[in-house]
């Protein structure tokens, strides 16, 4: 019957640790930067600085596109030198058309010192089925 007091003290303790670390944004805590369609339009329109980039390319975007966003192609030869026109300071709201192009460019744009990058979950795919 002792231990039945000390398990749930541990049980107890346990539980706040759990609890606790669980403060923070998805944006914060993830490391490919995916943040889901809702968070990706409530952080752009709260973000008065924001660069905005479709890594797609000019025949995709030509079928549509979110409005200010700049065409940055992620297979272009010079994607690169196209990310350094870039404020590597300001926020960076990166998309493709489902995810693995816009989260191989996260992972340049953070790889580069790029500080806030978020990259939208499902791509412009997922964006215009809304």
């Amino acid at each position: 019957m002792k231990s039945f007091p000390i398990l749930s003290f541990f049980i107890v303790v346990l539980s706040f640790l759990a609890c606790s670390s669980g403060n923070t944004t998805v944006s914060e805590n993830a490391t490919d930067g995916k943040i889901s369609i809702a968070d990706f339009k409530t952080k752009l329109a709260n973000t008065s600085n924001a660069q905005l980039i479709d890594v797609r390319t000019p025949a995709e975007v030509s079928k549509g596109t979110l409005k200010n966003a700049i065409n940055m192609d992620f297979r272009a030869a010079d994607f690169e030198t196209q990310i350094n026109t870039l404020d590597k300071s300001k926020p960076v709201f990166i998309f493709c058309q489902s995810g693995g192009r816009s989260g191989k460019g996260y992972k340049k744009m953070k790889d580069m010192g790029f500080s806030e990058v978020y990259d939208m979950e499902g791509g412009y795919g997922a964006w215009s089925k809304q």
